[in-house]
């Protein structure tokens, strides 16, 4: 793959917005009948990322980054979880603020990590398998329908593997559905930003990836697939 100048940047956006969603994820927010976590503010961003990403440079970029933020989220939370157990000075008093906020809930980081995994690869897939049912027309329907599989698998999965057996049924689905209906909003809503963000990298990179003849498996990180322009 050749090297364009605006993927490491978009790159490294998508990690940050994903590691700072999972870390501001530790405080609960009403917003009217929703009650949902502090994370919702950006995490569906990353989706967002990952339609450009795809659409843009393809399912093969968009892989690379996944993984790229999968070893992220790892880091931080072992990282986390170290500096929770190491000893600290007599006349610091806040680590019972340390671990309400910050502390590694394996539980929790395990659901995370993988609801993440699974609904961006569902993502990517759906939007480049979009791309060519549709010969690279509305753009609108691939970023939304994407976006529908992709928060729909992630917070299905987060919510079973996080909470399961922790809370009745019906408040299981109620969390699930609040976090799905507002993350889908979300993607409706920004979708003209996607539009014009799209179109300024196509032409600034002069690229335009079509994901004909390539392998969707997620662990294959060779670049021996051609590309269609």
């Amino acid at each position: 793959m050749r090297h364009y100048r605006f993927l490491l940047p978009i790159a490294m956006l998508f990690v940050t917005v994903l590691l700072i969603s999972n870390t501001v994820s530790a405080k609960l927010l009403q917003l009217g009948p929703f009650t949902i976590a502090g994370g919702i503010i950006l995490f569906p961003i990353s989706y967002i990322f990952g339609d450009i990403l795809t659409e843009v440079y393809g399912y093969r970029a968009s892989r690379k980054i996944i993984w790229f933020g999968f070893a992220a989220q790892i880091i931080m939370s072992i990282s986390y979880w170290i500096v929770q157990l190491l000893p600290a000075p007599v006349f610091w008093t806040n680590q019972s603020a340390y671990e309400l906020i910050l502390g590694a809930v394996p539980r929790i980081v395990a659901a995370s990590i993988i609801a993440f995994l699974v609904g961006e690869f569902a993502n990517s897939y759906v939007l480049s398998r979009m791309k060519i049912w549709s010969n690279g027309k509305h753009l609108w329907m691939r970023t939304i329908g994407s976006t529908l599989v992709g928060e729909g698998v992630d917070s299905a999965l987060f919510v079973m593997i996080a909470f399961a057996g922790t809370f009745p049924w019906p408040a299981l689905f109620t969390v699930f559905i609040s976090g799905y209906i507002l993350k889908v909003a979300y993607e409706v809503i920004i979708t003209p930003i996607t539009y014009i963000v799209v179109r300024k990298l196509k032409h600034a990179e002069q690229v335009d990836v079509y994901d004909r003849d390539i392998s969707y498996n997620p662990f294959k990180l060779n670049d021996t697939d051609s590309i269609h322009v």
